[in-house]
């Protein structure tokens, strides 16, 4: 049969089919929302002695998590790496790592602890609608922060937020400290100063080391350069080249913008320029033919060849260190002294 709906257009009726193998049957009537389930206060909530046990605890987990960061640090200087012992390495591993384990544990569990025994544990529900930077919504949000902040009781709880800052200050100490044994031992601006170029050393293809001409530096080409002798180095040789490796191209004379004072530091349009960014060390080796362009491939910093490497974009701050160059009586290009400054990012250049 059929029968005419409200907007007079037709609507089947049909009998339900019989319920059997492979059928779905699906439930007209609308099944309500049962709500949340009752509260039920936890021991913490009702008994003042256990919540100021747990507050405690959580505090021990903070002092705890102090304490493994303080013992990394003091195990990375008692246990150090000797070079070819092994079992050196082995300590050395293990108690650092049980250190920056307990640091990082020990914030982990305070934290859910905390949450779990003493923050307001009633369930609310999260309203899914769109926001708007009302006044209103503003105010809203200000008021959830300080609701939030009364029900975790971070002001409140002296104890809990004094040793959570505690925490979390020296948590990062272990890192802080690996990270500044990296450096160069030493002064890092006297070792990065100077580097193997010297008034008379040849500049020479990297990798092979063959000496390099001014004829055989044509228009739009470039070299990667490393000071003659290198490629035969051994000892410290990667240290070396890293702060050696140069750059090497050919301009027009012409588009040469040359300061007073640096007139004698190119060869012909020839010109050689560190090839270590001045951001954070990056190798720049990329070359713009027709912009005379030199690009950083890490953070994209560009440099103007033309305008003796001055930055035009990125983050760099300075432009790359010029290599002053000159050809010898057998026309071999060579460089007529070391670089003027610190190669490298600019922050290399501050004393410790």
């Amino acid at each position: 049969m059929a029968d005419k709906g409200s907007a007079g257009h037709d609507v089947a009726t049909r009998e339900a089919p019989t319920p059997g193998t492979g059928t779905a049957v699906m439930a007209s009537d609308r099944v309500e929302n049962p709500g949340f389930p009752p509260h039920r206060p936890r021991v913490s909530d009702i008994d003042p002695v256990k919540e100021r046990q747990n507050e405690r605890r959580v505090a021990w987990l903070f002092w705890a998590s102090i304490v493994g960061s303080v013992f990394a640090i003091v195990a990375y200087i008692v246990f150090p790496i000797v070079p070819g012992d092994m079992e050196s390495v082995r300590y050395n591993t293990l108690f650092l790592g049980l250190g920056i384990a307990l640091g990082m544990l020990g914030i982990g569990f305070g934290a859910v602890h905390w949450s779990k025994a003493l923050m307001d544990g009633h369930d609310i529900p999260e309203s899914r609608h769109s926001t708007r930077g009302s006044e209103e919504t503003r105010d809203k949000a200000i008021e959830a922060f300080h609701l939030g902040n009364k029900e975790s009781g971070f002001t409140r709880r002296k104890l809990i937020r004094n040793s959570l800052i505690g925490a979390l200050v020296v948590t990062p100490l272990p890192a802080v400290v690996l990270f500044r044994d990296l450096a160069p031992a030493g002064d890092p601006v006297a070792r990065l100063k100077h580097t193997l170029w010297d008034e008379g050393v040849r500049l020479t293809r990297d990798p092979d080391g063959r000496p390099i001409k001014a004829s055989d530096v044509t228009l739009g080409s470039v070299f990667h350069v490393i000071p003659d002798g290198l490629a035969e180095m051994h000892e410290g040789k990667l240290e070396e080249k890293a702060k050696a490796a140069v750059l090497l191209m050919r301009l027009d004379p012409k588009d040469l913008q040359v300061s007073e004072g640096r007139e004698d530091w190119n060869y012909h349009g020839i010109v050689a320029y560190s090839k270590i960014c001045t951001h954070v060390g990056c190798p720049v080796a990329l070359y713009e033919q027709q912009t005379h362009h030199l690009l950083c491939p890490c953070h994209q910093s560009q440099f103007d060849i033309t305008r003796e490497a001055e930055v035009i974009f990125g983050p760099a701050k300075r432009p790359l260190p010029q290599l002053p160059i000159t050809v010898d009586a057998e026309g071999y290009l060579v460089a007529r002294s070391d670089f003027h400054e610190p190669v490298g990012p600019s922050f290399w250049e501050r004393s410790l």
